[in-house]
C-alpha cells in the first residue's frame, strides 16, 4: 500500500508539474532527479569540447563511395561566389553557358556574374524605393512598410531575377567584366547601400506627409537614384556597354575573328538555344506545407518594379522528380535549390541523412517530418545549384543526383555536391523546367489562377 501511495504522489507531481507555467523550484528539482550515468558523463564531456557534427559524423556511409551516374551531364570549370550570397545567379549562369558552350563549341565559357549584378543591385534599389512610394500612405508601422525597411536590398534572389535581368541587360564573358573585391564580399558595401536607400526612403515619406506629388516624389526618386548608381559603379566599375571578342581553343587561339558585341546582341546570339528564360521554363515546388497541384505567386518577391514576381506549380515529388528526369535525359541542366545545409559532409560533398547520428550522441529521436520543418521553420530552401546528373535503377527511378555547386572547385567533390534520394526528397524543393519536359496534364495545372502569398512567408527568403 505503501508503495502505490508513493507512486500515486510521484504520479500527481507530475501531472502538477506539467500544469505548470512556470519552471518553479519543485519542477526544477524535478528535472535534475536524474542522476547522469557513466556514458552520460563521458559524452557530456566530449561535446564540451568537441564539434557536434564531428563527433557525429558516420565515417564509413556506404553512399560517400559511390560517384557513377547513369546520366550525367560535364561541365568544364567550378564558379566560385565566394563571400557574397549570389548563389541564384551563378546558377542561373551556370545553366545558361552549359547551352551556350555547346552552339560555340567552347568549353570553358564562363559569363560575368558582377556585369548582371550591377544592374540586379540597380533594379532592386528602384524597386524598394518605388514601393516606398507606392505605400506612402500606409503606417510606417504596418506590416509592409516594415518588411520594406527590413528588406531595403539584399544580394539573394531568385530564377526569376536571372530570367528578367538576362532578357533586358544580356550577357558578357567572364574575361570582359572581371569580379572586383566587392562584388566576392558584398556584405559591408551592402550595409552602406542599404543605409542610403533607407535614408531616401524617409524623405520619400516625409515629402509625402508634407504634401508632395506621387509625380514629385518619383523625380525626387529618379534624383537620390543618381547616387546609388555612382555609388554601384565605383564598388563594380563602370557597366559594360561593348565589347570585342571571340571564342578560342584550349590553347588560347581564337576560333573565329572577334567581332564587337553588345551584351544584348552576344545573349541573342550565343544563348538562343536555351529559348526564353521569361515563358519557356515552369518552376516547380516541392512544399508539402502547401496544397499540391496549385499554382503560388509571391508578392513583391522579385527583382525589378516591373518585373516578374515568383511564380511556381506545388508538385509530389514523384512528378517534380519524372520532370527533372526527363530534361536530364535530353542533356539539359536546370535550376535547382534546396536546403543545403542539413547533413552535408563537407569533406567529400555528400548530402545524405545518414551522414550523421545525432540522435545516438543526443540521446533523442528527431521525428518531424519535411512538412513539419516547414511550418516550424526548420528548414526551407537556402542556396541554389546546378542539377547536372542523376543515377537511375533498373525501372528508372532515381537513386542519386548530382549538382555543380559555385563555392570553388576544392569543395566537396571536386566541386559538385552528390545528394541520396532519400535526402533528395527531404530537403530539396525546387527546380526549373523547360516546359517541354513537364507532361501535358502537368502544364494544363499551369493554367490556374496563382495563389498569392505575402512578400514575409518565412518559406521564401532569397537564395544565397
Amino acid at each position: 500500500m505503501k508503495h502505490i501511495l508513493s507512486t500515486l504522489c510521484l504520479s500527481l507531481c507530475t501531472i502538477c508539474m506539467a500544469a505548470q507555467t512556470n519552471i518553479t523550484p519543485e519542477a526544477l528539482r524535478s528535472l535534475d532527479s536524474q542522476p547522469a550515468s557513466a556514458a552520460d558523463r563521458a559524452i557530456s564531456n566530449a561535446i564540451q569540447n568537441n564539434s557536434l557534427s564531428n563527433m557525429a559524423k558516420q565515417n564509413n556511409n556506404p553512399s560517400a563511395q559511390d560517384t557513377y551516374f547513369s546520366i550525367d551531364i560535364r561541365n568544364k570549370g567550378i564558379s566560385d561566389q565566394k563571400s557574397s550570397g549570389r548563389c541564384w545567379l551563378f546558377t542561373g549562369l551556370n545553366v545558361l553557358r552549359h547551352a551556350a558552350a555547346k552552339k560555340m563549341n567552347h568549353e570553358g565559357l564562363m559569363f560575368s556574374q558582377v556585369y548582371l549584378f550591377f544592374y540586379d543591385q540597380l533594379e532592386k534599389s528602384n524597386l524598394f524605393l518605388q514601393a516606398i512610394i507606392d505605400t506612402r500612405k500606409q503606417p510606417l508601422e504596418s506590416q509592409k512598410v516594415q518588411w520594406l525597411m527590413k528588406n531595403a536590398l539584399s544580394d539573394g534572389g531568385t530564377y526569376t531575377g536571372v530570367a528578367d535581368l538576362v532578357s533586358k541587360y544580356g550577357v558578357v564573358p567572364s574575361d570582359v567584366k572581371p569580379e572586383t573585391y566587392v562584388s566576392n564580399a558584398t556584405s559591408e558595401f551592402n550595409t552602406h547601400l542599404e543605409r542610403k536607400l533607407r535614408e531616401i526612403a524617409i524623405n520619400i515619406r516625409e515629402k509625402s506627409a508634407a504634401g508632395a506629388s506621387q509625380k514629385q516624389l518619383e523625380q525626387y526618386k529618379m534624383e537620390q537614384m543618381k547616387t546609388i548608381y555612382h555609388m554601384l559603379t565605383l564598388a563594380y566599375g563602370q557597366p559594360v556597354k561593348e565589347f570585342t571578342w571571340a571564342p578560342r581553343d584550349e590553347k588560347g587561339k581564337y576560333k573565329s575573328e572577334p567581332r564587337k558585341y553588345t551584351p544584348q546582341e552576344f545573349y541573342k546570339e550565343w544563348c538562343q538555344d536555351a529559348g526564353n528564360l521569361q515563358t519557356d521554363y515552369i518552376m516547380l515546388m516541392n512544399d508539402p506545407s502547401r496544397e499540391y497541384n496549385k499554382v503560388y505567386e509571391i508578392d513583391m518577391d522579385r527583382h525589378m518594379y516591373n518585373g516578374h514576381n515568383w511564380l511556381y506549380l506545388n508538385l509530389d515529388i514523384k512528378d517534380l522528380e519524372k520532370c527533372a528526369i526527363a530534361s536530364l535525359r535530353d542533356s539539359v541542366q536546370m535550376y535547382f535549390s534546396c536546403d543545403v545545409g542539413k547533413y552535408l559532409n563537407k569533406s567529400n560533398g555528400l548530402l545524405d541523412p545518414n551522414n550523421f547520428d545525432y540522435e545516438s550522441l543526443l540521446g533523442t529521436k528527431f521525428g518531424m517530418t519535411k512538412k513539419q520543418r516547414i511550418q516550424t521553420l526548420d528548414s526551407g530552401s537556402s542556396h541554389a545549384m546546378t542539377l547536372m546528373a542523376v543515377d537511375l535503377d533498373k525501372d528508372g527511378n532515381a537513386t542519386k543526383w548530382k549538382v555543380e555547386n559555385s563555392w570553388g572547385p576544392s569543395y566537396g567533390h571536386n566541386g559538385y555536391l552528390i545528394m541520396t534520394e532519400d535526402w533528395f526528397r527531404e530537403y530539396m524543393f525546387r527546380v526549373v523546367v523547360n516546359k517541354k519536359y513537364i507532361p501535358e496534364d502537368i502544364m494544363k495545372l499551369t493554367t490556374q489562377k496563382p495563389i498569392m502569398l505575402p512578400a514575409w512567408d518565412p518559406m521564401f527568403s532569397p537564395e544565397e
